[in-house]
């Protein structure tokens, strides 16, 4: 009894002292009427959960790769294409993916201060390695983004070859200045764009929205619009797919030139047989890829000049270079325009300009580098296209173009072969 009551002596005196507390230190009020804004971005995920989302876009690489290569299967690639659209679109809303994993890898790669996520990094580097086996299976019904805009493919037509070719030269240029701009820590332009994240999360800037349903109606006549002419990721798939290992083939045997296949892609990536039906003289070809070949040196050098001369421009997509621009102008100019938002935090801050002007000269410096790079490289691809060009193989049968192709199965059922 008296070890009962000394205990609930104590627990009154806890009380006591509780009570005490609460009326020196009164609890803060939280019923202000303010609702926090929703976020733009995933909230961040637990260890576990994070390499979930490693294990499953390795499931669905694996499986996509089975039916492409193994069992020619286009509908459980289409299995594969829902649930990768479910999960890696909607459940967790665009966010990772290796499209935008290019921008932290850019990062890390020229700021040592920056830390990369390990799944980020197992995330950009997964599909390039299933398509140095495989071929573009990433594409074919893993990635979120090809396959909402695949679900709207109804009546494809067919883009002149000539538009085509042209069209797609924009991502090389879209991966040069994301790496740029990544790099500089200036901006991730690749996920502030994305036209189909918004769709995704249910929410996003209206004229993204806007881009993305212009994308989406387009995809119902023009094969994934945003992959085949935007996609900066597809740079790469397409330099790795020239040397996969194993690649979907249209036939799973010899072909009997029987032409069913010739309309059956909807992303144009079939190259028809060429057996030199039409020949031109050898001279003229052998010309024309050695003025090519020697423009190839011209264009790179005309690209880095207009990178570095444009640099200036390029670094304005730094914060600091345009507050830096800002706060000159209005302390020489006597402007009386409205404070920018990052201007009024500056001026609270009590930073000095001197310091100021100092950052942002580090960024252009950074800027002249990376400008030259970015023309340079620019040059180079459009130097290369048009070596291509002057380059015409020699095919006897119907092969899929391994550059371009999705992997997406379509050809499988109008190959007679198949059925054997």
């Amino acid at each position: 009894m008296r070890k009962i009551l000394v205990v609930l002596i104590l627990i009154i005196f806890i009380g006591i002292m509780t009570e005490g507390s609460q009326q020196r230190f009164p609890r803060p009020q939280f019923e202000s009427g303010h609702v926090p804004p929703k976020t733009q971005t995933p909230p961040p995920r637990t260890d576990f959960m994070e390499f979930l989302d490693v294990f499953l876009l390795l499931a669905a690489l694996s499986v996509n790769s089975y039916f492409v290569i193994r069992k020619r299967y286009r509908k459980g690639i289409l299995g594969v294409t829902v649930f990768s659209l479910i999960y890696f679109g909607f459940i967790r809303e665009g966010c990772i993916c290796p499209i935008g994993a290019i921008q932290n890898v850019s990062l890390a790669l020229f700021d040592h201060k920056y830390i990369m996520p390990v799944t980020a990094l197992i995330f950009f580097i997964l599909p390039l390695f299933y398509t140095m086996l495989f071929g573009r299976v990433f594409c074919a019904g893993v990635c979120p983004l090809g396959a909402i805009q695949d679900i709207f493919l109804l009546k494809p037509v067919t883009i002149p070859s000539s538009t085509n070719k042209i069209l797609g030269l924009i991502p090389y240029a879209y991966i040069a200045f994301a790496v740029l701009f990544a790099a500089t820590s200036s901006d991730f332009i690749i996920c502030r764009f994305d036209p189909f994240v918004g769709f995704f999360r249910f929410s996003g800037n209206f004229w993204i929205l806007i881009t993305g349903a212009v994308l989406l109606v387009l995809s119902i006549f023009v094969g994934r619009p945003y992959c085949r002419f935007l996609c900066p990721y597809s740079v790469l798939l397409k330099f790795i797919s020239r040397f996969s290992r194993w690649h979907t083939t249209i036939t799973p045997a010899e072909c009997v030139q029987c032409r069913l296949c010739e309309n059956s892609c909807a992303f144009q990536a079939i190259n028809f047989p060429n057996t030199g039906e039409y020949k031109e003289e050898k001279s003229k070809s052998l010309n024309r890829i050695i003025f090519f070949s020697l423009l190839l040196p011209a264009l790179i050098v005309i690209g880095g000049i207009s990178g570095y001369q444009l640099h200036e421009v390029f670094s304005k997509m730094h914060k600091n270079v345009r507050l830096a621009e800002e706060m000159y102008i209005r302390s020489n100019y006597k402007v009386n325009t409205p404070l920018s938002i990052d201007a009024e935090t500056f001026l609270k801050s009590g930073e000095a300009l001197k310091s100021l002007y100092q950052k942002a000269s580090i960024i252009k410096e950074k800027y002249k580098n990376g400008s030259v790079a970015t023309g340079a490289f620019l040059g180079f691809i459009l130097g290369s296209f048009l070596i291509g060009l002057s380059i015409n193989k020699k095919r006897k049968d119907y092969e899929p173009d391994k550059e371009n192709c999705l992997s997406c199965g379509r050809c499988y059922k109008y190959c007679p072969v198949e059925k054997k």
